[in-house]
């Protein structure tokens, strides 16, 4: 039987069944089996001896061993897309970063760290701007304006009201999204209304994971429809702009391009230097003050760390 890995704790792996075995319809037992979803398995010794660690979002074959217990083996692991290596994951699609509208206001120097985060790791990003039921001001319109602006697609959502929750899903089907933001944004809120028709059984991890009693956080896959999954990580909590040197910051505020053949001097980084095609476009309103004034200060940042 094929599946993919949701989670992994202590040598153990825990593999939602797929619906189909190498391209063909299961049989109505195996159904049976997919549909309480999730199966602890060990892994094959030859893919320590080959180097080769099974990650969570890997797709795998696997042998069952105890269909009422609902243990396997994984056997095999199937070609990987992309490998995340903070978080280590692998087949992640996209990004989802979530962002209250208020109630707590946007940081935006914090929502630009997610985004070169993103960038980083060459994911695409959907911008989400949750509690669109409280925003009496229509700030929303201008805060998704200036980033669509920059090439980001943005959605705005009310978790409580379910306002745009479909059209968001729609965004997620078929993918592999890791879903980022601070506390406070309504992230959990947003996953749980996307569950509307659960397809794993989380409580049965729940429960295995128990006896152990693990207290560390690890990344977990949570499904929210056919191959369409959700991950939850706390690798996305770090805030920390690593392995970027400060000239290469301007490659990550992609609305800067345009405007960088009018810079006189060739690596300019549009901080001090005369005759700068950037800093005109800010001063003439055509690239966004805020923005601007975020990657000034991301940049003094890089510029004054600490070098070990």
């Amino acid at each position: 039987m094929r599946g993919k890995i949701v989670k992994g704790i202590a040598g153990f792996y825990y593999v939602h069944a797929a619906g189909t075995d190498e391209g063909k319809e299961i049989s109505a037992a195996d159904a049976a089996r997919v549909e309480e979803g999730i199966y602890e398995c060990k892994a094959k010794g030859i893919f320590r001896k080959d180097n080769r660690k099974p990650l969570v979002g890997d797709d795998v074959e696997m042998d069952i061993l105890d269909e009422k217990e609902h243990l396997g083996n994984i056997r095999e692991l199937l070609p990987r897309h992309s490998e995340l290596i903070r978080p280590a994951v692998a087949n992640v699609d996209q990004a989802l970063v979530i962002f209250a509208i208020a109630q707590p206001q946007p940081n935006f120097n914090l929502l630009d760290r997610f985004l070169i985060m993103m960038q980083q790791q060459k994911l695409p990003c959907i911008i989400c701007f949750n509690k669109q039921d409280i925003d009496s001001q229509d700030q929303c319109s201008r805060y998704q304006e200036i980033y669509e602006n920059c090439g980001f697609q943005t959605i705005s959502v009310s978790a409580v009201k379910r306002w745009n929750i479909d059209r968001l899903g729609e965004l997620l089907k078929g993918k592999i999204t890791t879903v980022a933001g601070p506390s406070g944004v309504g992230k959990s809120s947003i996953v749980n209304c996307l569950q509307s028709g659960i397809v794993m059984e989380t409580g049965k991890i729940s429960q295995k994971i128990q006896r152990g009693k693990h207290t560390t956080r690890h990344s977990e896959l949570i499904a929210v429809g056919a191959d369409t999954y959700i991950l939850d990580t706390p690798g996305f909590s770090s805030l920390g702009l690593f392995d970027l040197e400060k000239e290469d910051l301007c490659g990550y505020f992609p609305e800067f391009a345009q405007y960088e053949k009018s810079c006189r001097f060739a690596g300019c980084v549009h901080i001090s230097e005369p005759v700068c095609g950037v800093k005109k476009a800010v001063a003439e309103g055509r690239i966004n003050k805020m923005r601007y004034d975020n990657y000034c200060l991301l940049y003094e940042e890089l510029k004054n760390r600490r070098k070990f």
